[in-house]
């Protein structure tokens, strides 16, 4: 029982830890939630920052599964970087983060609308929660980027 304490009392400690926390807003004094506020820098697109806030109980096993997002170029985008993405419909994804000890967590996956030239960064719980699942969106269009592909008018 004292081994299982003290592995909760780590795992509360670590999750305090995030090297990528810039923001961490008290709910109140009689609660132990708290809105952690994340940076996170697009891996492959390391032109776009993403924020994240999301509700975080101190003392709980498991977090509210309420997140959102906003997302947007920092840096310079180029055609190279655009060419190394996952193009598919469900895209990738580019971050994760525990919500649970019992296998929730927060996903936040890029996908790229080639239509529009804009990626599109959600995040999301991966549990249920009162019936739905919570998710985010952010898009990040490349218009004005050296990644931007002019394309040819409709009907030509």
């Amino acid at each position: 029982m004292k081994k299982l304490l003290g592995l909760v009392c780590l795992t509360l400690l670590l999750t305090g830890c995030d090297k990528n926390e810039v923001g961490d807003i008290s709910l109140g004094l009689f609660t132990t939630k708290d809105i952690k506020l994340n940076t996170l820098i697009d891996p492959v697109v390391s032109g776009v920052t993403c924020h994240v806030a999301s509700i975080e109980a101190n003392l709980s096993l498991a977090d509210p599964s309420d997140s959102s997002i906003a997302c947007r170029q920092t840096g310079e985008i180029t055609a190279q970087m655009i060419a190394k993405i996952d193009k598919s419909k469900s895209g990738e994804v580019v971050f994760t983060k525990s919500k649970s000890v019992l296998f929730k967590n927060m996903k936040v996956r890029r996908i790229f609308d080639p239509e529009t030239q804009t990626l599109m960064y959600v995040s999301y719980s991966t549990k249920e929660t009162s019936g739905s699942f919570k998710h985010s969106l952010s898009t990040v269009p490349l218009w004005g980027t050296q990644a931007y592909q002019q394309q040819a008018p409709k009907g030509e």
